[in-house]
């Protein structure tokens, strides 16, 4: 039993509710079970020692929740000391994700973020308004310790390493880091598994090519690109799609294609 309705059944279970039939009228409407299913799992013999072990647990989850609201009270009251950057232009409304949202805060933290960097970092796949406090908390909003997207990817350590010795590459593995942003970015991209986007395509080609840890790295490390030229120029990201990354792939295989076949003296002809 969890969300709302569940707490409810929960709190009068607690308070003394027994009827299983009266417990069960409290589910959600949209619960795929019906009430007479439920009713049925809640039937038992309500021994003392389980209701005290519930009641516990209800007054920790209660005590948890209001240190979490005060948590994000002050998180709130910090993010309203930043200068306004937004220049009084109105926030769109939130893309609808297909990966979904969660662990949002009780308070408009995408406006917050809007306010103090002037662009929407919510709009990039995988970023959700609790990574980019995340990220913005290690790395602030000023890009110019990074002259380039490059030095702010080598810094997160999301760049494939250059063991060179004598000319040869030994490794490329990526180096080690403890770096809080570089774990926000890694999350984001692991989230977008399912993701109808460019970069959910992008993660899913690279994870066929290399497996999941590069793939995931990989993608960390193209959204930590987007956000540093978000942040540094004030550009805004358009989400394109899986369909043009797909074709764009299409493309550059096709390219590749007659180049090798020119190299060899051969010509590759369209038959569409």
């Amino acid at each position: 039993i969890t969300g709302v309705t569940g707490m409810k059944i929960i709190r009068a279970i607690i308070s003394g509710e027994r009827n299983p039939v009266k417990l069960a009228s409290m589910r959600d409407a949209r619960c795929n079970n019906s009430k007479t299913i439920i009713a049925k799992a809640l039937e038992g013999n309500w021994r003392s020692e389980h209701i005290f072990a519930l009641q516990q647990a209800v007054e920790l989850y209660d005590f948890y929740t209001k240190q979490i609201i005060a948590c994000e009270s002050e998180i709130q009251h910090h993010l309203e000391s930043f200068d306004d950057r937004s220049n009084g232009s109105p926030l769109e409304k939130p893309p609808r994700k297909s990966h979904g949202s969660s662990n949002q805060f009780h308070f408009d933290a995408r406006g917050y973020l809007y306010r103090m960097t002037g662009v929407d970092v919510t709009r990039i796949e995988g970023i959700e308004a609790p990574t980019a406090l995340t990220i913005i908390s290690e790395i602030g909003i000023d890009m110019s310790p990074w002259p380039t997207e490059k030095h702010f990817t080598s810094w997160l350590a999301l760049c494939p390493g250059s063991k060179i010795t004598g000319g040869k590459v030994l490794s490329s593995k990526t180096k080690p880091s403890a770096n809080r942003a570089a774990q926000a970015f890694r999350l984001a991209a692991y989230s977008l598994q399912r993701s109808n986007s460019a970069i959910g395509a992008f993660l899913r080609r690279k994870k066929a090519q290399k497996g999941a840890p590069k793939a995931t790295t990989a993608t960390a490390h193209k959204i930590a690109r987007i956000f540093y030229n978000m942040l540094k120029y004030g550009t805004e990201y358009v989400e394109l799609g899986q369909e043009y990354y797909e074709q764009r792939y299409q493309d550059r295989v096709i390219a590749n294609l007659k180049r090798k076949a020119k190299q060899f003296g051969f010509e590759l002809v369209n038959i569409k």
